[in-house]
């Protein structure tokens, strides 16, 4: 059997990647980003498991392996023994079709955000922030406010990165962008200009440094509606 577990909503696939991972009885775990073909084969035969059903759990096999030869083989070395073991892959983002068919028999479980919190963060713009208030706060009727603040970190730095032409290498968060997705950000980006980027962004890192060390002054969620006032 092969699982894969992935989506956007990172803090509810980890929670259910976890729980799997405790009920099992004897879990196994492998570096997707470094597991060979001979690494999984002995670990496999190494621990009997052709005689006994284990459970190997691998995070970010796709997100952070190379395409070529050998992850074709690894993929169908899995799907050639899934009857003989149970194989859970965890990723941090959403998978395309293109990246799963491989393992057409496989369970997916796809974890996604809310609508509410794309919309919160699509009105995050220059001048917009009594919009911006109340999205947000329909936004955390549902989702926690630490997974709503790791969204905007995540949506700020994307946007700062795409304002910088000098960068040669982009960040994991814009490798990962559909077109259409990358064209929405950038618009977004301009809207805002690199310089006021820069200082929300060090406003964001600041509420970040304040709940680490309990020096926030506020709670998050107040924390953040005065940052969208500001923005």
């Amino acid at each position: 059997m092969i699982t894969i577990i992935h989506g956007e909503n990172i803090g509810e696939s980890r929670k259910y990647y976890f729980d799997l991972k405790q009920k099992s009885k004897n879990p196994l775990t492998l570096a997707g980003a470094t597991i060979t073909i001979t690494d999984l084969a002995q670990t496999l035969e190494g621990q009997n498991l052709f005689a006994e059903q284990k459970e190997i759990f691998i995070e970010e096999f796709f997100s952070k392996r190379k395409k070529g030869k050998e992850t074709d083989s690894l993929l169908h070395y899995m799907q050639e023994h899934q009857r003989d073991h149970h194989v859970i892959f965890w990723e941090s983002k959403a998978l395309t079709p293109t990246q799963t068919k491989i393992l057409s028999k496989s369970t997916l479980k796809k974890f996604d955000l809310p609508k509410t919190l794309f919309a919160f963060l699509d009105s995050i713009q220059p001048d917009n922030g009594k919009n911006a208030i109340q999205l947000f706060h329909k936004t955390i009727e549902t989702e926690e406010p630490e997974l709503v603040f790791f969204m905007i970190t995540r949506l700020v730095r994307t946007l700062l990165a795409l304002s910088d032409s000098s960068s040669s290498e982009p960040i994991d968060e814009i490798k990962r962008l559909a077109p259409w997705q990358k064209g929405k950000l950038e618009k977004q980006s301009l809207a805002f200009g690199q310089e006021k980027l820069l200082g929300i962004y060090s406003k964001l890192f600041t509420i970040e440094e304040g709940m680490k060390t309990g020096k926030i002054g506020t709670t998050l969620i107040q924390a953040i509606d005065f940052w969208l006032v500001k923005i």
